[in-house]
């Protein structure tokens, strides 16, 4: 019912610009009996006469001139809306609500952000920092940037680089503890577990000959923050399993080094994901493109001496 007004407030503001149905209808797109007959709904609804008709002219009435001057501004109004909704489909503008995994937000998203906002004037940024895996539709995000073994979705995913992961430990660790030579000698040392894991307390290791082995270990640390464990290994509390981007400075810095060299977990992979839709929202593809361009398939934080 209000879309019906709307469209027979839109004819009424035309009839009487262009003072003659026939005129407003060619500027509307549409018949000269179909605009007479949404002005004679509206009247109908309003219960008054709003034009006075006659062979040479049509006059507005009392009734007819009011409505008339909010009908130009309610017009107004929604020629504005439609351009700006037009033009952000062109230039980016407007709020851009993205998630991300804690630590790859902190340790490599942020240091990019500024970059993209200069890029994009018009861009406002909300960026969420969260290690669960949020709900995009449910909770409105427009893209996230995942760590993952994409599976089956009804999200698009875009993926930008891999995301390799390793075993690392602090040398004052190991020169305590020992270096274990083949995954069954984990058994014999304490190692921190990631809360989120999609492996719980395993650790799967792939060796250089393509041999697969399996580690269950009973935690000395859980925890669900990927910064937290870094920080801990480096502190030298124990072995970690983790994803370079979030070792590199640790593994340059000398704090931890590689556990286990010839053996590695599967790598996964760094996805721009959001909810499938047509036409994308220019804000979301100037993101994508800008992470794409960013998060490279020789990823930087795997440059280590």
């Amino acid at each position: 019912m209000i879309l019906d007004n709307l469209t027979a407030m839109a004819s009424f503001a035309r009839v009487v610009e262009e003072g003659s149905f026939s005129k407003a209808a060619v500027r509307l797109g549409l018949s000269k009996s179909a605009v007479s007959k949404q002005i004679a709904r509206l009247e109908d609804r309003l219960g008054t006469r709003l034009l006075n008709r006659t062979t040479r002219r049509l006059a507005l009435t009392e009734a007819g001139t009011r409505l008339y001057d909010r009908c130009q501004r309610i017009v107004a109004e929604a020629e504005a809306a439609e351009a700006e909704a037009g033009s952000m489909q062109t230039e980016p503008s407007g709020l851009l609500r993205v998630s991300t995994g804690m630590s790859f937000g902190q340790e490599h998203l942020a240091a990019h952000v500024p970059a993209l906002l200069e890029r994009h004037p018009g861009l406002s940024l909300e960026l969420v920092l969260n290690d669960r895996i949020v709900d995009l539709v449910e909770e409105g995000y427009d893209v996230a940037l995942r760590i993952a073994e994409m599976p089956d979705s009804p999200l698009i995913a875009r993926r930008l680089a891999p995301v390799r992961r390793i075993l690392a430990a602090a040398p004052s660790y190991l020169a305590r503890r020992g270096i274990p030579a083949l995954p069954k000698d984990l058994q014999d040392h304490g190692c921190l577990g990631y809360s989120y894991s999609a492996g719980g307390c395993t650790w799967t290791l792939v060796g250089t000959d393509g041999t697969h082995h399996s580690h269950r270990f009973r935690p000395r640390v859980l925890a669900n923050n990927g910064n937290a464990l870094a920080a801990m290994a480096a502190a030298g509390s124990g072995i970690v399993q983790m994803p370079t981007f979030m070792l590199s400075r640790y593994l340059k810095e000398g704090t931890l080094v590689p556990v286990l060299a010839d053996f590695e977990p599967p790598p996964v992979g760094l996805y721009a994901v959001y909810p499938p839709g047509r036409p994308l929202a220019a804000k979301v593809r100037a993101f994508i493109d800008f992470a794409v361009a960013t998060f490279t398939d020789r990823p930087y934080w795997d440059d280590i001496p």
